[in-house]
């Protein structure tokens, strides 16, 4: 997919953050929108914000951990727009928390949006992006897809699930070749709310960890802005990537995982040691 002049995209988690900034780009280069987010007052404002730019937008309030509203909304777009060429699974949670002090409600929260949301979304839509002979899944993982962190095990868990589920999806349709491909992201510290807005178990506190200091701690690290990240996500599209690595730091941390687990998983906890 070379332009989105005329496309259909659609677009989990558009109430803010990287979901917002690719509707406002796609929006500027001519595609047509299906918006959704579980946060309305941020999807409203999203609307808003892309309503000047001569192109359909359409907005539904759903939670993509529910399977059948996600499949209800995908038919739906279709029957709005009349086709749907590319679906942007970028709706996520955050969750700090150990193993061993983790509830199970909050493990079944995490991955219930940030995996089983990535799932329902390609599942909805990839027929109705095959019955347009040309379509595009972009499924968001993270740069902690490619190396864990203490505290983040569930995240993790979700994110690097995402990535071998996009992986497998990208050869399969290889293999099909019916005009439709795919792209893992594996985003860096992008400045959203995602870790002011994470939940915070009280067993973090053994690492040395608060939500205060998460905040700070991201605050340092997030060197990338939505609509940076958004036009990397795009030009990977117009490339057909593979993964796409968002960010400056997230090339440093995919240069990481490939050294030896022990190597970078002893300087992490020594980290975590000194900030104890």
């Amino acid at each position: 997919m070379k332009d989105f002049d005329g496309r259909v995209a659609a677009i989990t988690g558009a109430g803010s953050g990287i979901g917002r900034a690719l509707a406002k780009d796609l929006a500027s280069r001519g595609a047509h929108l299906a918006l959704s987010d579980i946060d309305e007052v941020g999807l409203a404002e999203t609307v808003a914000q892309c309503e000047g730019s001569a192109v359909k937008v359409t907005s539904q309030h759903l939670d993509v951990a529910d399977r059948e509203a996600v499949q209800a909304w995908a038919d739906q777009v279709v029957a709005v727009h009349g086709k749907v060429n590319l679906i942007f699974n970028n709706a996520g949670v955050s969750l700090d928390a150990t193993i061993e002090g983790m509830s199970y409600d909050d493990f079944e929260w995490l991955m219930n949006i940030n995996f089983w949301g990535v799932v329902h979304g390609t599942k909805a839509f990839l027929p109705h992006l095959k019955a347009t002979g040309e379509g595009h899944i972009v499924n968001i993982s993270s740069v902690f897809g490619l190396i864990s962190v203490p505290s983040q095990s569930a995240y993790n868990a979700a994110k690097f699930g995402v990535r071998g589920f996009t992986d497998a999806l990208r050869m399969e349709l290889d293999m099909a070749a019916c005009g439709v491909s795919c792209t893992t992201i594996h985003p860096g510290g992008i400045k959203t709310n995602i870790v002011r807005n994470a939940r915070m178990d009280e067993s973090v506190s053994a690492l040395g960890g608060s939500a205060a200091t998460a905040r700070d701690d991201f605050d340092k690290i997030a060197m990338t802005t939505p609509e940076k990240a958004a036009r990397q996500i795009l030009a990977a599209v117009e490339k057909d990537r593979r993964r796409a690595l968002i960010g400056p730091d997230a090339k440093a941390i995919d240069f990481v995982s490939r050294l030896p687990a022990a190597l970078y998983q002893r300087v992490l906890v020594r980290g975590a040691k000194r900030r104890g």
